[in-house]
C-alpha cells in the first residue's frame, strides 16, 4: 500500500518530499501496530491517517490537497500533464473516490475605462464584483471583462449604449448612488415560524376562540391549503410553526404585554385621561373589574383597555380603588391627568363603584365624576301611567307563558308557518336589556292573530288579544319604545362626547312635546303601528286611551328634564368655535384671543366640516396649544358606559363554563384595545426563535 502511495506522490513531488511521506507514514503504522491495508478499514484509523496525509503533504507544497480516500479497490492513476513549472491538477479516481489538487482562481482586477459601460466596482479593490450604475445588479467578478459588461448594457439599458463616460459618472455621483445599499435581511425558518405563530395567536385571542383551534384546525387547514397550492415540499415548513395550546396561551400574553406597554407609554406622555369603570361577576364567581381609558394621541383622541382584573377578595370599593392605584403606581402614571371618571353610580346612591369613585377624586383632587347618560335614560322611561304599566306586564306574562315551554314555542312556530305569517317565535323580554323592550312589544303585536287562534281559552290573559283597547295601549307602547330605543342606539358608541348625548336628549324633549301636542289633536301619524291598527279597523282612540297617552309622554318628558337638566351651555365653543362673538365666560382673555386666532384661519374652519369635533380639536395641539389643550380636556370625559358594558359581553363569550380556569385579562386587552402589537418587536426581544417554543 505504501508502494502505491510513493508511486502516486512520484507524479508531482520531489524525491525530498517522497522519502518525507514515506518516513512518517511508515513510523505513524508502526506506532499503531497494524498493516497499512488493514489501517485504511478501520473507520476511525482511517480518518486519522487521510488527515495525517493531508498534513504531510501541505507541508511540502503549497497547493491545496483534496480528501484522500481508500478502500479494497485498488487506485488507478490518472494524470494530465501541463507545463512543468505550474500542475493545473492531478486526479486519482477508484469509482467514486479521488484525490484532487487544484490551484487558487484568477481574480480579475477593475479598471476605471469599466465605468464606459456603466459598471462600478462593489466590495473589495483586490477582488471586486461588478456592479452597474443604472440598476444596482451585482455580477460575479468573472464579468469583469469588456465584453460582458457591454453585453448588460446593451441587452439591459439599450437606451443608454450609446452615452458617454461622463453620463455615467454623473450618475454615479448623484446623493441616491451615495447611499450605502441596504442589506437584505431574510428570516430564518425559525424566526418566520416565531413570527406566524404570533400572527395565528393573535387572530385566536381577537375571535375569542378556544387554544386549541390553532393545533386542531388552523395548523391542518393550512397545510392542506398549502399543498393544494404549492407543493408537499412548502406544506412541511408548516409543521415548524408551534400552535399548541401552552404556546398559543403564552403568545397571547406577550402580545397582551405589549400592548400594555404601548397603552403605558402613551399615557405618560399625554395631557391628560378619564376613566370609565365596572364591576362584574363571571362564571366562575369571580369578581371581573374592567377600567377603559380615553386620552389624545397623535391628532386623534383614542379609547382603550387600561385594565381588566378578577378582585381576588371582597369587592369592595376600598378594593377597586387598590386594584386601579396599584396599576398606577406600578407603571408610573400620574393621578393627576385623571380629569373625570364615569361609572354606573350616581352622587346620591352610596355603593362599591361610588366609594372608589370617592378615593379616585381623594387622590386626583381636579378630577370630576359623572353618572353614565344611559343609565339616566333607562331609568327615566321606566315612569308610566297605571293602565298603560298594567298593559305592559300582561303583554310580558303572554309572552312568558310561551317561552317558558319548549313544546308551546314549537307548536307556534308550526302554527305560525302554517299561516304563513311574517315570524315564527316570540322574544324574550328581560329587565336588563333596555332595547328589548321596543322588540319585543312589536313582535308580539305583529303576531297578535296567530296568537289568537294559538292561545287556549283556559289561560286568563287570552281575551287581552280579542280586546281593542288593550290593543291600542300595546300598539302605542310598541311605537313609543321603539322610538326611545333609536335614541339609546345613537347614543351608544366609541367617541360619543357630551355634547353628543345631550344633542339628542335635546332633539327627544322637543319630539316628545310635539308628538303629546298631536295625540291631544287626536292625530296618531307619528306613532305608525297604532296608526296601522286603527285605519285597519276604521276606529277610533277613547278619550281615555289618548288622556293616558298624552300623560306619559308629558310624564316621560318631565322625568327626563329632571335626569338631564338644562344648564348654562358655558363649553358652547367648542362644539362650534365658528358661531361665537362674545367672550365666553369660562375663557380668560388669552385663551379668547387664540380662539379668534382660529376663527380666522380658513384652512382650520375647512378641516372644521371634514373632520370630527374629537378630531378636529386635537390637530390644532401643535398650531393652537392654549385653546385646543382646554377643548380637548373637556372632550375626553366618558359620556356612556358602552364600553364597560360591551367589554363583559365579550368577556362572557370568551370565558365559558367550558373555560372556567381562563385568564381572560390577556383576551380581553387585545380584543377590547384600538393598538395593535408590533410582533417584530416581540420577536426582536427574543435571544433565540425556537419554533418548538
Amino acid at each position: 500500500m505504501i508502494a502505491r502511495l510513493l508511486c502516486i506522490l512520484s507524479y508531482n513531488f520531489n524525491t525530498f518530499v517522497i522519502l518525507n511521506v514515506c518516513s512518517k507514514l511508515t513510523m505513524f503504522c508502526t506506532a499503531n501496530s497494524l498493516p497499512m491495508d488493514l489501517l485504511l478499514k478501520q473507520g476511525s484509523l482511517k480518518q486519522e491517517v487521510e488527515s495525517f496525509c493531508y498534513q504531510i503533504v501541505s507541508e511540502s507544497n503549497d497547493q491545496k490537497v483534496g480528501i484522500l480516500q481508500s478502500e479494497e479497490k485498488q487506485l488507478q492513476p490518472s494524470v494530465s500533464k501541463k507545463s512543468e513549472g505550474e500542475l493545473s491538477r492531478v486526479k486519482f479516481i477508484s469509482n467514486s473516490n479521488k484525490i484532487t489538487f487544484s490551484k487558487k482562481p484568477k481574480r480579475r482586477k477593475y479598471d476605471e475605462s469599466y465605468l464606459s459601460f456603466g459598471f462600478t466596482y462593489f466590495g473589495n479593490r483586490d477582488a471586486p464584483h461588478a456592479q452597474c450604475v443604472l440598476c444596482k445588479k451585482i455580477l460575479s467578478n468573472s464579468s469583469l471583462a469588456p465584453s460582458k459588461l457591454r453585453r448588460h448594457l446593451e441587452t439591459k439599458h439599450a437606451a443608454y449604449k450609446d452615452k458617454d463616460i461622463s453620463f455615467f459618472k454623473q450618475h454615479l455621483d448623484s446623493p441616491e448612488n451615495n447611499k450605502p445599499p441596504t442589506p437584505k435581511i431574510v428570516n430564518t425558518d425559525n424566526e418566520s415560524a416565531t413570527e406566524a405563530s404570533y400572527n395565528v395567536s393573535y387572530h385566536i385571542a381577537l375571535s375569542g376562540e378556544a387554544h386549541t383551534i390553532g393545533e386542531l384546525l388552523i395548523k391542518p387547514c393550512a397545510k392542506d391549503v398549502v399543498m393544494r397550492m404549492f407543493d408537499e415540499q412548502y406544506s412541511k415548513k408548516i409543521d415548524a410553526v408551534q400552535l399548541s395550546n401552552s404556546t398559543v396561551a403564552r403568545r397571547i400574553k406577550d402580545l397582551a404585554a405589549d400592548i400594555e406597554e404601548e397603552l403605558v407609554c402613551r399615557l405618560k406622555i399625554c395631557d391628560g385621561f378619564s376613566l370609565q369603570l365596572d364591576e362584574s361577576a363571571d362564571v366562575s364567581g369571580l369578581a371581573v373589574l374592567l377600567v377603559f381609558v380615553r386620552y389624545r394621541f397623535n391628532k386623534s383622541i383614542e379609547e382603550d383597555l387600561l385594565l381588566c382584573e378578577s378582585l381576588q377578595s371582597n369587592a369592595t370599593g376600598e378594593e377597586i380603588f387598590n386594584c386601579i392605584n396599584n396599576f398606577m403606581q406600578k407603571h408610573e402614571i400620574e393621578w393627576e391627568k385623571c380629569v373625570d371618571v364615569c361609572s354606573d353610580a350616581s352622587r346620591a346612591v352610596d355603593g362599591k363603584i361610588a366609594e372608589a369613585v370617592t378615593l379616585i377624586k381623594y387622590v386626583a383632587p381636579e378630577s370630576t365624576s359623572s353618572h353614565c347618560l344611559l343609565y339616566r335614560h333607562a331609568l327615566a322611561v321606566k315612569i308610566m301611567p297605571t293602565s298603560l304599566k298594567n298593559v305592559l306586564d300582561q303583554a310580558v306574562q303572554i309572552i312568558n307563558y310561551i317561552k317558558a315551554r319548549p313544546h308551546q314555542s314549537r307548536l307556534l312556530k308550526i302554527l305560525c308557518e302554517e299561516m304563513g305569517a311574517q315570524h315564527t317565535a316570540l322574544l324574550l323580554n328581560t329587565e336588563i336589556r333596555w332595547l328589548s323592550r321596543g322588540k319585543v312589544l312589536v313582535r308580539l303585536f305583529e303576531l297578535r292573530r296567530e296568537l289568537l287562534v294559538f292561545m287556549d281559552s283556559a289561560f286568563r290573559l287570552s281575551d287581552c288579544l280579542t280586546n281593542s283597547s288593550w290593543l291600542l295601549r300595546l300598539a302605542y307602547l310598541a311605537d313609543i319604545f321603539t322610538k326611545l330605543n333609536e335614541v339609546n342606539l345613537s347614543m351608544q358608541g366609541k367617541n360619543v362626547t357630551v355634547f353628543t348625548v345631550f344633542d339628542k336628549m335635546s332633539s327627544l324633549l322637543r319630539k316628545l312635546e310635539f308628538w303629546a301636542s298631536s295625540v291631544e289633536e287626536e292625530n296618531f301619524d307619528c306613532f305608525p303601528t297604532l296608526s296601522d291598527f286603527l285605519t285597519e279597523n276604521n276606529s277610533t282612540v277613547d278619550k281615555d286611551i289618548c288622556s293616558a297617552i298624552v300623560q306619559h309622554l308629558r310624564g316621560l318628558r318631565a322625568t327626563l328634564l329632571k335626569y338631564f337638566p338644562v344648564t348654562s351651555d358655558n363649553n358652547a365653543w367648542v362644539r362650534n368655535p365658528f358661531t361665537v362673538t362674545v367672550k365666553p365666560a369660562s375663557l380668560v382673555a388669552r385663551d379668547y384671543e387664540s380662539l379668534i386666532d382660529l376663527t380666522s384661519d380658513s384652512q382650520v374652519k375647512q378641516n372644521f366640516s371634514e373632520l370630527s369635533l374629537n378630531d378636529f380639536w386635537s390637530s390644532l395641539i401643535q398650531e393652537y396649544p392654549c385653546i385646543a389643550r382646554r377643548a380637548v380636556r373637556i372632550l375626553l370625559p366618558f359620556a356612556t358606559m358602552h364600553l364597560c358594558e360591551t367589554g363583559f359581553s365579550y368577556y362572557a363569550a370568551t370565558k365559558t363554563k367550558y373555560r372556567k380556569r381562563l385568564d381572560a385579562a390577556p383576551h380581553m386587552r387585545i380584543r377590547l384595545s384600538n393598538i395593535t402589537p408590533n410582533i417584530k418587536r416581540i420577536c426582536d426581544k427574543k435571544t433565540q426563535k425556537h419554533c418548538s417554543h
